[in-house]
Formats: structure tokens, C-alpha cells, sequence
């Protein structure tokens, strides 16, 4: 099979022919139909520090997808050849505290397909089958490829009160454009974008956010309280991690509102504690991953209901063999969600 390899330390990856991975006994081996690129993919690509202590060449990147179940092992019993699937790709371990009270989206000893073992990028992905996803056949696959990106959108807006809330979302990746969608399809009565890439936050303002602000032209805890006559959101979510938006994140937010943190800064932010959390009476939520599988029905729930329309985040559609076309993309600042397609 074609699979996208990275094969040694150093910037880059590799289009290579791999023999086909055979299922175990509980495992499913799936057809890849279309992945897309995340954040942690371009990580891996141009090998940051991050990378460096985590991934051990040669491996087969990519953690988002969908496609068709090809074989399955001699214990599965969920699914069987020929079903529509995509797969949470978070493997928990099942014996640690968090995955024996419900947390199993934070389990201690978490296995990651496509960071620690070979992931989608590829023609063929095996997953075990506790952590495939049948998907609803009327879904189009170029969405059910982005369930696992728009489950941490869901998970992080969900966290907190939503209906009738006013809500600010900080940084406008790929995540963030969907927490604007997922606000709105839930009920937010007004979005407030903030993002400095001017494309990304008209992609923001295409996905529902009713005001759009690039916090390099003007200030954005200003904006926020002059749209709410000084009160402030009710709920922030900081999707990006950079220090300055984790520190606007709380500037914004009302007396008694709700953090939700999902980007991760590259170093440890400071705040002042006493003013931005405890006088303000505020609420701080640190988000990982998806609720396993709470936000799976969740999201599913949510696109099947028409209310949700992802689609303005996909900006490109790519083979696979043109993957290193659509890496370079996103560095640039000229892409949000790139699918790929063996």
C-alpha cells in the first residue's frame, strides 16, 4: 500500500510502498477513504521540539479519517466488511484510574495511532474495534474525516453553558472555525471570533460568528465589552495556546463566566490568578480530546440534524501523494482543513 512514512529525525516525510497491516484477533483493518491534516501532523512534518521527544521513526502519520471496513480479526464483533466507519484514535489503556470512572479521554497511559503507532495516511489503517466509530451511511465522507477535529470543537463547547450565551472564540484554526459552527448550531446567541489570520476569520464569519475581530488592527477585550455594554461573554474558548490569547481569553469573560482551554501554549503562561480567576468568580475548564464516545454521539447527532455545516473550513483536496503540497499550504497560513485522498 501507499503510505506517507516519516522515516527519520529531520523536516519532512516520505511516500512509500508498505507491505498491508494484517488485523489481530480484535482489530479492523479499514480502507482509507479520505484523512485530513491536523495540527499535530505538521508538528510531526517539520519535527519540533515536541516531536522530537515523542515520535521514533520510521512512522505512518495521520490520526483523521474515514473509510470502509476491508477485514476484520476473528473476535470482532461490531462491525463487519463493507461498513462506513471513522475511529476514535485515542487508544486508552482500560486499567487506569480515568479509564475506570469514565475518563477515558484522559487516560494516563494513552496510545495514539498515528504518533505512536502507524496512523492514516495510508491506503490501509488498522484500529482496534473498541475504538471504530460505525458512521451513519448519509453523512458525506469528506465530513466524517473531520470527526476527530470537530469532536474537540464539540467537547470544548459543550463544556459549558451554551443556549442563549454569549461566546467568544479565541483563535480561529481549524478547531476554532468549528466551535463557532457547533456555538451557533447550539444555540450561542452571539459569536465573537478573534483571530489575526484575516483568511481563517473569514472562514469564522462564514461558520456563524456574528462579530469578527483580528486582534492586530484592534483590541479585542475592548470590542468584546462594547458589544456586550461592558458586561463581557459569558463563555470564552481559547483554541489557539498563544500566551496573549490565553491571557484575552480571561480578559473578556464576565463576572461568574467560563473558561474553556483547549490550545496548548508552547510554554507556561502567566496570569494574575487574583484578578482574572478567583475575583472574578470565574470557572476554568481544561479540555482534551473527545468524551469517549459521549462526543461521538454528540457530533454525529449534531451534523445529521442539518443545524451543522462544517464545510467552509475545507479548503483544499488533495491525493495523497501530494501531501507535502498540502503541509506547505498550511504553513503558509493559506489552507484550514486539507483532505487527503489515497
Amino acid at each position: 500500500m501507499l503510505a506517507v512514512v516519516k522515516t527519520a529525525p529531520g523536516r519532512g516525510a516520505e511516500l512509500q510502498r508498505l507491505p498491508i497491516p494484517a488485523p489481530g484477533l480484535t482489530d479492523v483493518l479499514i480502507r482509507v477513504r479520505t484523512a485530513a491534516i491536523c495540527g499535530t501532523d505538521l508538528h510531526i512534518y517539520n519535527w519540533n521540539a515536541w516531536s522530537q521527544q515523542r515520535i521514533r521513526p520510521p512512522l505512518v502519520i495521520g490520526h483523521e479519517f474515514c473509510g470502509v471496513v476491508e477485514r476484520v480479526g476473528a473476535e470482532v464483533s461490531l462491525v463487519r466488511p463493507g461498513d462506513f466507519v471513522s475511529a476514535e484514535m485515542h487508544v486508552a489503556c482500560g486499567r487506569c484510574y480515568q479509564c475506570r470512572t469514565g475518563s477515558s479521554h484522559i487516560c494516563r497511559d494513552v496510545r495514539i495511532i498515528g504518533v505512536d503507532e502507524d496512523g492514516c495516511f495510508a491506503e490501509f489503517v488498522r484500529v482496534p474495534q473498541a475504538n471504530v466509530w460505525k458512521v451513519d451511511p448519509t453523512i458525506p465522507p469528506e465530513v466524517a474525516a473531520l470527526f476527530d477535529p470537530l469532536g474537540n470543537a464539540v467537547h470544548t463547547v459543550l463544556a459549558g453553558p451554551v443556549a442563549a450565551a454569549t461566546m467568544a472564540v479565541i483563535g480561529c484554526g481549524p478547531i476554532g472555525q468549528f466551535a463557532v459552527a457547533v456555538a451557533g448550531a447550539c444555540g450561542a446567541s452571539r459569536i465573537f471570533a478573534v483571530e489575526i489570520n484575516d483568511r481563517r476569520l473569514e472562514i469564522a464569519r462564514r461558520m456563524g460568528a456574528d462579530v469578527a475581530v483580528n486582534p492586530s488592527r484592534e483590541d479585542p477585550v475592548a470590542r468584546v465589552f462594547e458589544e456586550t455594554a461592558g458586561a463581557g461573554v459569558d463563555v470564552a474558548l481559547e483554541m489557539s495556546g498563544h500566551p496573549e490569547a490565553v491571557r484575552n481569553a480571561f480578559a473578556v469573560l464576565r463576572r461568574g463566566g467560563q473558561v474553556s482551554l483547549l490550545g496548548i501554549p508552547p510554554s507556561p503562561v502567566p496570569i494574575d490568578l487574583a484578578r482574572d480567576v478567583i475575583f472574578r468568580g470565574a470557572t476554568v475548564v481544561g479540555i482534551h480530546g473527545r468524551r469517549v464516545f459521549q462526543t461521538w454521539y454528540q457530533m454525529e447527532a449534531l451534523v445529521k440534524s442539518g443545524r451543522l455545516d462544517i464545510t467552509p473550513a475545507i479548503t483544499a483536496r488533495l491525493p495523497l501523494a501530494e501531501f507535502a503540497q498540502g503541509m506547505e499550504m498550511l504553513l503558509d497560513g493559506g489552507g484550514s482543513k486539507i483532505l487527503l485522498q489515497p
